[in-house]
């Protein structure tokens, strides 16, 4: 057994990943770096977003950027800027992470840049340099984090692993499939008994994403914060972008516009329900705080699903397609409906 805990702080010098259960010497950079706020702040910051509530999917988005550094680390152990990149390519995350992504002109790649740069002392005391570590995060230079051929990168391979952990859908230990695994020019390649249990994984995930445990947190949430900051809440877009979700949990309960939905959508998540729409784009988007239960359109809020991440492993350097990737693909923009149930 183990005689070290796996903290978040590098304590001892070490992270110790539970899901890949791979132990990582920190180097110096990365124990300054997981001392800064914008690294630590990712602890109070839900990976699935709202649906961190809805779901057993609880753990942070500084778990899942260890967990990418972790596997940086393994495959590349000596490439310190693609390991730096690994523990910042989420810091500009709103709170509860893609769910609010959008509001008030937000991007979390353009928020990250920024902060990024704003750490570019800490990184050129330790002979790296932020436009390095940016250049790496947008895929301007190949890494062992990004390639120019679409299959599946390091960064995603952890999400479905770690989702699949906590959702009970993986059969096979991510360690054990980590053994059979290569990085070839930045694309996870394996044997096809592995990648059929990363497609799997790949479409459980899909569709999660689309499901009502999902959707309609998202929907609600998402109408609360834009019903705040248009009635003039006590914070605007720059407040949003830095606060973790605690944070905008607490503004949203206290302001007297958004305070009885956040109690509501907190206590009873079940009084909403989802359809499924044709393509069309809707007019408008209001919360359906009042919607009939007879399947009319009054009073729904529409959500649309534009992309989603399906990327696949290659398989003896091959890339590989299955019919239900195809099919997830194809059924976008997808077009739900949140409506009282």
């Amino acid at each position: 057994m183990r005689g070290i805990d796996a903290d978040t702080l590098g304590l001892d010098g070490r992270w110790f990943d539970p899901v890949w259960r791979l132990e990582v010497e920190l180097t110096p950079l990365e124990l300054e770096l997981l001392d800064t706020w914008w690294v630590r702040r990712l602890a109070f910051v839900a990976h699935a977003g709202i649906a961190s509530f809805t779901t057993t999917q609880s753990y942070s988005r500084i778990e899942h950027s260890l967990g990418v550094l972790a596997l940086t680390a393994h495959f590349a152990p000596d490439d310190r800027a693609a390991r730096a990149t690994a523990l910042l390519h989420d810091i500009g995350h709103l709170p509860f992470s893609h769910t609010l992504e959008g509001l008030g002109g937000l991007d979390h790649h353009t928020i990250g840049r920024e902060r990024i740069a704003e750490l570019d002392p800490v990184l050129r005391r330790h002979g790296v340099e932020a436009e390095e570590i940016i250049a790496i995060d947008e895929g301007e230079r190949l890494s062992p984090l990004t390639n120019s051929s679409g299959a599946l990168t390091l960064d995603h391979l952890d999400s479905f692993l770690r989702s699949g952990q906590v959702h009970g859908r993986t059969t096979t230990s991510p360690r054990e499939m980590l053994g059979r695994m290569r990085l070839v020019d930045g694309a996870v390649d394996t044997d096809e008994q592995t990648a059929d249990e990363l497609v799997d994984l790949i479409v459980a995930e899909a569709r999660h994403q689309r499901a009502p445990s999902n959707v309609v947190p998202i929907a609600v949430l998402k109408h609360l914060v834009t019903n705040a900051l248009d009635a003039g809440a006590s914070f605007d877009a720059a407040d949003l972008a830095q606060m973790t979700d605690g944070e905008l949990w607490a503004a949203l309960l206290a302001d007297p516009a958004t305070g009885e939905g956040t109690r509501e959508l907190r206590a009873h998540p079940r009084r909403w329900r989802m359809d499924t729409l044709p393509p069309e784009p809707p007019p408008t988007e209001t919360l359906p705080t009042d919607a009939p239960s007879d399947g009319s359109d009054a009073g729904a809020l529409h959500v649309r699903i534009r992309r989603g991440y399906l990327a696949l492993p290659t398989v003896d350097g091959a890339m590989i397609t299955d019919p239900r990737i195809t099919a997830l693909d194809d059924a976008l923009p997808l077009h739900l409906r949140v409506v009282r149930a």
